[in-house]
C-alpha cells in the first residue's frame, strides 16, 4: 500500500464540530499523521451528537463523529494544565515536532491560553497554523461564533435554495462546514509548498462565511454585476433551461441541456418543435421557463424513468436519477471510485465509511492512492503511545 504524499508530516488537531476535522481528515486521507488533541471526559462535541449511535452501552459511537476523524490518533489534553511537565507542556513539545496545526476555537481564546500563532511560531517557526472561524477573525462581527446553519442562512446560501423566494431551505448537508474544511486543508498545501521555499510557517485562515461566500458562483455575480437577486426557485436551474428535476410516468429524472446542440437534438429525440413553441434559444427559453417545463413534461408523461432515462442516453442529453442515500452507497459506481472504505474500529468492529476523494496514478496507470485507512479513534485511544514517543525525543 502506498503511503500517501503527506506521510512525512505531522498534524496537531486542535479542532471539534465539523470545520476544523474535515480539514484535519483530508490531510489524513493523505497520509498526514494528524494528532487530534481531546477535552478531558467527553472528547470532540461529536462524540455526543445523535442519535445514532452504535456499539453497546459505555462504549457507543457517534456516527456524526465517525464521519469526520478517520485517520487520526486520539489523545487527550487539559490545555489549562500548566503545571510543569503537565498537559500544555505536552502539547508544547507536540508542537515543537509538529508542520501543521489547525484550531477553531472563537477568536482570542489560544492567545488567553498563552497558545496563539506568534507563541507557537515563536516557537517553531517552520509552522504552519490553520486557524478556521465562524465570521472570519477582524471585522465588526470577527468574533461571533459560527454554526452551519447560522452561516447558510447568514451568508445567502437558504435564500438561493428551495422551493421558492417564500420557502429558504438549508443544504441537507453542514456545507458550510464542510467548505471551510476543504478550503483549510487547500490553504496548508499552498503554505506548505511556501515554506520548501523560505524555510518559515506561515499562519492561514479561513471561516464558514468566506467559504458560503466563496460557492456564490454565477450567483454572485449576477449581483455584483447584473444587479440581479437571486432567489430559491426550486429545482431549475436560474440561467439554463430545461435544466432541472422534471417528472415522469412513474417518478422523476433530471435533465441538463446546456447548449443548442443538446437542445436540437432533445427536441428530436422527443418529438418537440422548437421554432413553433418559440424556444429556440436559451435566453427565450429561460424567460418563458414554465412554458418549458410544461413542454418537456408533456414529452415525457407516457414514459416510466428507467426507459426514458435510456431514450435520454441515446439522444446524448445528460440525465439521471435521483438516488436516496441506501442506494448511493449500493451502487457500483460508488465503489469502485474507492469511495466507500472498510476499517477496524477499536471497539465497534469493521466498518464501512463514506471514503476519501482524490486518487493518484502514476503516468502508467498504476494506483498510487493510499489504501489503508485508520478507523475514527476512540477517546485517548492514542494517549499513552504518544506521550512515550515525545520522550523518546
Amino acid at each position: 500500500m502506498h503511503p500517501g504524499p503527506l506521510s512525512d508530516l505531522l498534524v496537531v488537531d486542535l479542532t471539534r464540530a465539523l470545520a476544523g476535522p474535515q480539514a484535519t481528515m483530508m490531510l489524513g486521507d493523505l497520509g498526514a499523521r494528524v494528532v487530534k488533541v481531546e477535552a478531558p471526559g467527553h472528547g470532540d462535541d461529536t462524540r455526543g451528537w445523535g442519535p445514532p449511535f452504535v456499539g453497546e452501552p459505555g462504549s457507543r459511537e457517534s456516527t456524526y463523529f465517525l464521519s469526520a476523524n478517520r485517520n487520526k490518533e486520539s489523545l487527550v489534553l487539559d490545555l489549562k494544565d500548566t503545571s510543569d511537565g503537565g498537559d500544555r507542556d505536552v502539547l508544547l513539545r507536540l508542537v515543537d515536532r509538529a508542520d501543521v496545526l489547525v484550531e477553531n476555537f472563537r477568536t482570542g481564546v489560544l492567545e488567553r491560553l498563552g497558545l496563539g500563532a506568534d507563541e507557537l511560531q515563536r516557537r517553531n517557526p517552520r509552522l504552519v497554523v490553520l486557524s478556521i472561524t465562524g465570521f472570519g477573525h477582524d471585522g465588526p462581527e470577527g468574533g461571533r461564533a459560527g454554526y452551519d446553519q447560522i452561516l447558510q442562512g447568514e451568508a445567502g446560501l437558504m435564500s438561493l435554495t428551495g422551493s421558492g423566494p417564500d420557502d429558504p431551505q438549508k443544504v441537507g448537508t453542514p456545507i458550510a462546514d464542510i467548505l471551510s474544511g476543504m478550503n483549510g486543508a487547500y490553504g496548508v498545501l499552498a503554505a506548505l509548498h511556501e515554506r520548501e521555499r523560505t524555510g518559515r510557517g506561515t499562519v492561514v485562515r479561513t471561516s464558514l462565511l468566506a467559504s458560503v461566500v466563496g460557492v456564490h458562483a454565477f450567483q454572485g455575480t449576477r449581483w455584483t454585476v447584473a444587479g440581479e437577486v437571486g432567489r430559491a426557485q426550486g429545482n431549475h436551474h436560474p440561467s439554463i433551461a430545461p435544466y432541472g428535476l422534471f417528472h415522469c410516468r412513474d417518478g422523476a429524472v433530471q435533465i441538463s441541456v446546456g447548449s443548442e446542440g443538446l437542445w436540437r437534438r432533445f427536441c428530436a429525440g422527443f418529438g418537440i418543435d422548437p421554432e413553433a413553441e418559440g424556444l429556440t434559444g436559451n435566453a427565450e427559453r429561460v424567460a418563458h421557463r414554465d412554458r418549458v417545463i410544461a413542454v418537456v413534461e408533456a414529452a415525457f408523461a407516457d414514459w416510466d424513468a428507467d426507459p426514458l432515462l435510456e431514450r435520454l442516453a441515446e439522444v446524448g442529453v445528460p440525465a439521471g436519477k435521483l438516488r436516496t442515500l441506501d442506494e448511493v452507497y449500493a451502487w457500483e459506481q460508488t465503489h469502485s471510485q474507492g469511495l466507500v472504505v472498510d476499517v477496524e474500529h477499536q471497539t465497534l468492529g469493521t466498518l464501512r465509511l463514506p471514503g476519501p476523494t482524490l486518487r493518484f496514478f502514476d503516468a502508467d496507470g498504476t494506483e498510487r492512492t493510499p489504501g489503508d485507512h485508520a478507523a475514527p479513534p476512540v477517546l485517548d485511544q492514542h494517549g499513552s503511545a504518544i506521550r512515550e514517543w515525545l520522550k523518546e525525543g
